[in-house]
């Protein structure tokens, strides 16, 4: 019921997923870009491979989300899940077509003994 309400809040190609599928997803599109939203400090605690980061406080994120293809896959994730999510409401916003969006965060990734980078 509740990825029904957010498909209809989100449309197509905008979606919320847990780590496994997450992680399957990345899997299956190696061409997709791998944001972190985390401040720099939080990033170098650990991230996902080839993760690049764009910190969510930092002056101008919006400018710097402004400037990436909106045509490709993205898969966003924070810590928790919150950060990530104010994400994926902009991108949508900013008009990118293919977003997905870790909805535990890297805390819940790391529950699920999924993989991270030092």
């Amino acid at each position: 019921m509740l990825l029904l309400l957010f498909s209809l809040v989100f449309g197509d190609g905008l979606e919320r997923v847990n780590a496994q599928e997450f992680n399957r997803l990345i899997q299956a599109n190696p061409q997709a870009v791998v944001l972190d939203v985390r401040t720099p400090e939080e990033y170098a605690e650990g991230h996902l491979k080839s993760a690049q980061l764009i910190d969510f406080l930092a002056e101008g994120f919006q400018k710097n989300l402004e400037k990436l293809d909106k045509t490709k896959t993205y898969f966003v994730y924070c810590r928790s899940g919150g950060r990530s999510f104010k994400t994926l409401q902009l991108m949508r916003e900013l008009g990118f077509k293919k977003v997905y969006e870790l909805e535990s965060g890297i805390s819940g990734w790391k529950l699920e003994g999924l993989p991270v980078e030092p």
